[in-house]
């Protein structure tokens, strides 16, 4: 693209001084005519003494009227390569950026897909997890210290084998959290109240055991901050799907680590890195993964979807914006990908 917009630039320079020259030209044939002019004048006066100064006076007039239209010649032949030459410039312009705003597109479509892909599974394990036997039982009888301490440590068994969670909660049916997988990490975990917590309140109201909700990402005090992803489902009764809720699980998706991962692994060569913004935005377009590092959680991204779910455009600043947007029936329904 760059080589493109040099050519570009160096066909507008040359048309430019070409005018330039050209008109200087034309302004000195026109003086010489001028000069011509006066010499006939003068020559005139003198009479029979002026003749030969008559005939050179003729011959300036006439080479500057074939200067004149040789230079209009020039200018025509030039003007037309030019434009050409720039018309040329432009539409090779128009084709670089079209490729580049298409794999643009491409990419950030993959990092969404990454994204959707990679948190899809999560909706699996929470609807798996909410019916082991040890999480059941222990929704089943919050005041059981020993049936809370045996689910403690199933979730930690778990955990060990997915680095990708922060931590898992057992809530009981009255919203207080019963058991956690990493109580050393997080001691503070279990008591806490999450029954005014969207995810605690959504999960109890799903339908069935094959339903789940899932959270916008935020931070969680809890967990020290962290910016998560929550999925969460009811613990239902016998661990049957059509069971009453009798608690809920909520599962906590290490996304800052996860999401970063992502936008920093876009396939960009050095020099398109160090131009470049990777981002990941929610339905909201609230910036929730940001190659740079800066936008996450705090600042929105204007996307404009007029293209559909996937395409590229300029913005108003120059820059080209190639996006791709999650399918309506995932989970993360409305986020969208940028390169």
């Amino acid at each position: 693209m760059a080589s493109v917009a040099h050519l570009l630039e160096i066909t507008n320079t040359v048309a430019a001084e070409t005018d330039q020259k050209i008109e200087r030209i034309h302004g000195i044939t026109r003086r010489s005519r001028m000069l011509a002019l006066n010499a006939s004048i003068e020559a005139q006066r003198v009479g029979q003494m002026g003749r030969g100064f008559a005939v050179v006076a003729d011959e300036v007039k006439a080479i500057s009227a074939e200067i004149s239209q040789i230079t209009d010649s020039l200018r025509g032949e030039l003007k037309g390569k030019l434009a050409t030459l720039s018309d040329f410039g432009r539409s090779l312009a128009a084709e670089v950026e079209h490729v580049r705003g298409e794999r643009l597109a491409d990419m950030a479509h993959n990092a969404i897909e990454i994204a959707d892909r990679n948190l899809y599974e999560r909706s699996c394990d929470v609807r798996w997890w909410a019916t082991d036997t040890a999480v059941v039982e222990c929704a089943a009888a919050p005041a059981d210290e020993a049936k809370g301490r045996y689910a403690c440590k199933r979730l930690g068994v778990i955990l060990a084998s997915y680095t990708v969670y922060l931590d898992l909660w057992v809530a009981d049916a009255s919203g207080r959290v019963i058991a956690n997988g990493r109580p050393g990490r997080y001691p503070g975990a279990i008591g806490t109240d999450v029954s005014g917590e969207q995810w605690f309140l959504d999960a109890m109201a799903t339908r069935d055991g094959g339903d789940f909700s899932v959270a916008d990402i935020s931070r969680n005090r809890s967990l020290d901050n962290a910016v998560a992803a929550t999925y969460a489902t009811a613990i239902r009764a016998g661990g049957e799907a059509t069971g009453t809720p009798i608690g809920a699980l909520g599962i906590f998706f290490d996304w800052q680590a996860q999401g970063r991962s992502i936008v920093e692994g876009v396939r960009l060569s050095a020099e398109e890195k160090a131009k470049s913004r990777c981002l990941i935005i929610d339905r909201n377009h609230r910036i929730i993964a940001d190659s740079a590092g800066r936008g996450e959680l705090v600042e929105h991204f204007p996307l404009d979807t007029r293209a559909g779910d996937r395409g590229y455009y300029m913005d108003n600043f120059g820059n080209t914006v190639g996006y791709a947007l999650t399918p309506a029936t995932r989970p993360t329904r409305g986020w969208a990908g940028m390169a």
